[in-house]
């Protein structure tokens, strides 16, 4: 059986109100979530789950808040030997601007986005103003998108899960690793959104939806049927992984 390591790699943050995370709780909680590609090592060529930002704030406050460090799409691979030009495959979890940003730099990678994040970014919702057609036009033109519109295997050890949670098309990431499934959500939480506290589990929650979700109660089931799916939970804005550099350890 293929399995992977896991680097998380900070190529971006947002600062912002924490209710954007965790759906009916803590609003007016200002709040920084780091923005990550993610490295999958361990098969036949360079994968990345989403690709961060093009030009990432570098702070010493937003590393601070976060626990780690902010690199650029470049910086961040040469932290692992290497170039855009070597990656030869990204997932996207969906097609938000924040998680697509550096697909360009990257001629040689077939890219596997959900056929509704396609839809979604050339004809958005108004409400939905974070796709942003610009970032997947240059790829489009060259023939490297290849659309999923059910679960499976992409490469032996990867598979993804339809998880229209946060967005139409958002793709759950399951990765086999020595120390079991890993799931990348493909919707954007933290981890308390699966491990609320005390005062909402008494509310018999067992889980908060996304602060921005398609349908919150179709988000709340999706999360549950996510957290049974996996041994190792990765929630797709959780700081904790900014400051380690390998899953599992």
């Amino acid at each position: 059986m293929t399995t992977f390591k896991i680097h998380p790699i900070v190529m971006g943050t947002k600062v912002f109100d924490k209710g954007m995370m965790t759906y009916q709780h803590d609003y007016g909680k200002p709040y920084t979530i780091p923005i990550y590609c993610w490295y999958l090592e361990g098969g036949d060529t360079p994968i990345l789950v989403d690709t961060g930002e093009m030009s990432p704030v570098i702070s010493a406050d937003r590393e601070k808040a976060i626990g780690g460090k902010i690199y650029t799409f470049e910086t961040g691979l040469a932290r692992w030997g290497l170039a855009p030009e070597d990656i030869g495959l990204i997932i996207h979890t969906h097609l938000h601007n924040d998680h697509c940003e550096n697909d360009y730099k990257c001629p040689h990678a077939d890219i596997y986005v959900h056929t509704l994040e396609l839809e979604s970014i050339h004809a958005p919702h108004p409400l939905d103003f974070r796709y942003l057609e610009d970032y997947i036009e240059d790829v489009e033109e060259n023939g490297q998108i290849k659309p999923v519109s059910r679960d499976g295997e992409i490469v032996p050890g990867i598979r993804v899960m339809h998880t229209p949670a946060h967005t139409r098309g958002g793709l759950t990431v399951l990765v086999d690793t020595a120390d079991g499934t890993a799931a990348i959500t493909g919707f954007c939480v933290i981890q308390e959104n699966f491990t609320p506290p005390i005062e909402v589990r008494a509310m018999e929650m067992e889980v908060i939806p996304p602060g921005t979700a398609v349908n919150p109660q179709r988000a709340y089931d999706i999360m549950l049927q996510v957290k049974s799916a996996a041994d190792i939970l990765l929630p797709l804005h959780e700081p904790q992984f900014a400051g380690i550099d390998t899953i599992p350890a």
